[in-house]
């Protein structure tokens, strides 16, 4: 799957709002896995010192979008923000 180069930021309180795709981001299983490692260290650095990352991730209409956020849990299939807001694990393209 190709990915738009270019991202817009958005704040966390607007991701129920957005539609996601059923189809997974990443192609490889390679990537994945580095994915959820990224996910995982992304969810101690916000429990354990309160720290932001910017999660990249793409919608239904494939636009590419960030926001910075702290991640408080990662499930099989989501990624936990405060207040209960999620986002599709599938959906991720990026941690930074």
């Amino acid at each position: 799957m190709n990915h738009p180069t270019s991202s817009y930021t958005i704040q966390k309180e607007d991701i129920p709002q957005l539609k996601f795709s059923k189809i997974e981001t990443l192609s490889s299983l390679k990537k994945r896995k580095l994915r959820s490692h990224y996910l995982e260290r992304a969810t101690q650095l916000g429990n354990l010192l309160k720290t932001k990352v910017k999660i990249y991730f793409i919608d239904s209409t494939n636009k590419l979008i960030s926001v910075n956020t702290t991640i408080w849990a990662v499930t099989s299939d989501f990624v936990v923000l405060k207040q209960g807001i999620t986002i599709p694990k599938h959906s991720i393209i990026y941690i930074e």
